[in-house]
């Protein structure tokens, strides 16, 4: 059997719409994880002195996009990572691999949604359920 350009060019897309939903779901984790700091962070919200967290996605990596947790402009840790291909998402394990077992599914709406509700900034969700 062989496959058609058509075919060909249908598969590509699916990846590439796969891949920038993962990427565009990675985001929005780390807008979630920031608000939930802002809103937790008595210092943040009473605007005294404080380190001032933020969250960066990195995708340099071959296998995984890196969540970094920043303080005040500098990576400071990892805290999360998800897999390009198929947006599962792992606690860290160390600075360059992800703990075992898949935490969450970032495709599954269901997974997604409690995620970005229930996602706190210092990573406690990401603990084996």
């Amino acid at each position: 059997m062989t496959a058609t350009f058509a075919d060909f060019q249908a598969e590509q897309d699916a990846r590439n719409t796969l891949y920038l939903n993962v990427v565009k779901y990675g985001l929005m984790l780390c807008d979630a994880l920031q608000q939930d700091f802002q809103k937790r962070n008595y210092a943040y919200r009473a605007g005294l002195p404080h380190s001032n967290y933020s969250y960066e996605l990195d995708s340099s990596g071959r296998k995984y996009h890196k969540i970094f947790m920043c303080i005040n402009g500098k990576r400071d840790s990892i805290h999360a990572f998800i897999d390009k291909k198929t947006g599962e998402l792992y606690k860290p394990a160390s600075l360059k691999a992800p703990a075992k077992g898949v935490r969450y599914d970032l495709r599954l709406i269901k997974d997604r949604e409690w995620l970005f509700e229930n996602a706190d900034w210092a990573g406690s969700y990401l603990y084996a359920r």
